[in-house]
C-alpha cells in the first residue's frame, strides 16, 4: 500500500482501539449493477489504510469481491460456502489480500446453490451470525470491521447477511428507478428487524455512478436526500473509467490509481463513516 494513501488528509491516521467485537456492515441493494461490490472493496481498503483490520465476506455467488481483491478461483477450495454449511471454520477459509490489514472470506461457484442447501439446515437464517459470533466475539477480536458483500437479490444468503449485521450500507445508483429499489430494500430491512435482528439499522446510503453532466443524477440525488435526509452521505461516487478498470487487475481502485476521482471519493466516504462511528466507539 502506498505511503501517499496512508497519509491522505481525508484518512487521518489514528490509534486503532480494537473493539470487543467487530462492527458488521452489510453492503446491500436488491438491484444489481449499482456499485455494491466496488463500494465494499474500496471502503474496506480505505479503512485498512488507517489501521483498521477489516474482513470482507463475499456472499455473492458471482465472487466479484474475491476477484477484485486478487483472490484467484483456483485458491478458493475453502470458501464461505463450506463455512456456512459447517464444513470449515472461518479461520480455515479466510485469506489475506494484497492490502495490509484487509482479509477476504472468498466466494465460490458452489454458493449459487446454497439457498436450497441452507433451507433444510437448523437456524437457516442465522448461519452467518452464528459463525461470526463463535469466531469473532469476545475481547481482542482481530477485526474491527466486517463488510458483507451481499448478492443482488432477496435470497436466503441476503437474509443471513442482514441477520448477522449491525447495519446496512446501501449503494444507490443515480438513475430513474433508484427510489423504487430503495423502497424495496427498506421494506426488507424492516422485515428482518421485526423478525430476526432487532438491532439492524441503516448505516447510510451512498450515491454511486454520479454524472455531473446529467441532470437526472442531480434530480435523483435531491429526491433521495429529501426522502432519507441525513442518512445519505455527503460524498457521492462519480462515474469513473479507472474504477471500472481496477477489478480486471485484481486491485481496489485506491491501489490501482489513488489519484483518480473515484479513489478520492471512496477515501472521503471512508472519512465520513469513521466520523460517524467515532461516537459509538467512544461510548
Amino acid at each position: 500500500m502506498s505511503d501517499a494513501l496512508l497519509s491522505h488528509p481525508v484518512l487521518v491516521s489514528r490509534e486503532t482501539i480494537m473493539p470487543s467485537s467487530p462492527r458488521v456492515i452489510a453492503v446491500a441493494n436488491q438491484k444489481g449493477g449499482v456499485g455494491k461490490t466496488t463500494t465494499a472493496i474500496n471502503l474496506a481498503t480505505a479503512l485498512a489504510a488507517v489501521g483498521e483490520r477489516v474482513l470482507i465476506i463475499d456472499l455473492d455467488p458471482q465472487g466479484n469481491a474475491s476477484t477484485g481483491l486478487g483472490i484467484t478461483k483456483k485458491s478458493r477450495d475453502c470458501s464461505v460456502y463450506e463455512v456456512l454449511l459447517g464444513e470449515a471454520t472461518l479461520a480455515e477459509a479466510v485469506q489475506a489480500s494484497a492490502v495490509p490489514g484487509l482479509f477476504v472470506l472468498p466466494s465460490s461457484v458452489e454458493l449459487s446453490g446454497a439457498d436450497l442447501e441452507l433451507a433444510i439446515l437448523p437456524r437457516r437464517s442465522y448461519r452467518l451470525r452464528d459463525v461470526l459470533h463463535d469466531a469473532l466475539e469476545g475481547a481482542g477480536s482481530e477485526y474491527s470491521y466486517v463488510l458483507v458483500d451481499c448478492p443482488p437479490a432477496l435470497s436466503l444468503l441476503t437474509i443471513n447477511a442482514l441477520t448477522a449485521a449491525d447495519s446496512v450500507l446501501v449503494p444507490l445508483q443515480c438513475e430513474f428507478f433508484a427510489l423504487e429499489g430503495l423502497s424495496q430494500l427498506l421494506r426488507t430491512v424492516e422485515m428482518v428487524r421485526d423478525t430476526l435482528n432487532p438491532v439492524l439499522d441503516i448505516q447510510g446510503v451512498v450515491l454511486t455512478m454520479f454524472d455531473s453532466r446529467n441532470n437526472l443524477s442531480d434530480q435523483v440525488a435531491l429526491d433521495v436526500r429529501g426522502f432519507l435526509g441525513s442518512k445519505v452521505y455527503e460524498t457521492v461516487i462519480p462515474r469513473n473509467v479507472r474504477v471500472s478498470e481496477a477489478p480486471s487487475y485484481g486491485k481496489p481502485v485506491l491501489i490501482y490509481d489513488m489519484q483518480c476521482a473515484g479513489s478520492r471519493a471512496y477515501m472521503k466516504l471512508a472519512g465520513e463513516i469513521l466520523r460517524q462511528e467515532r461516537p459509538a466507539q467512544a461510548a
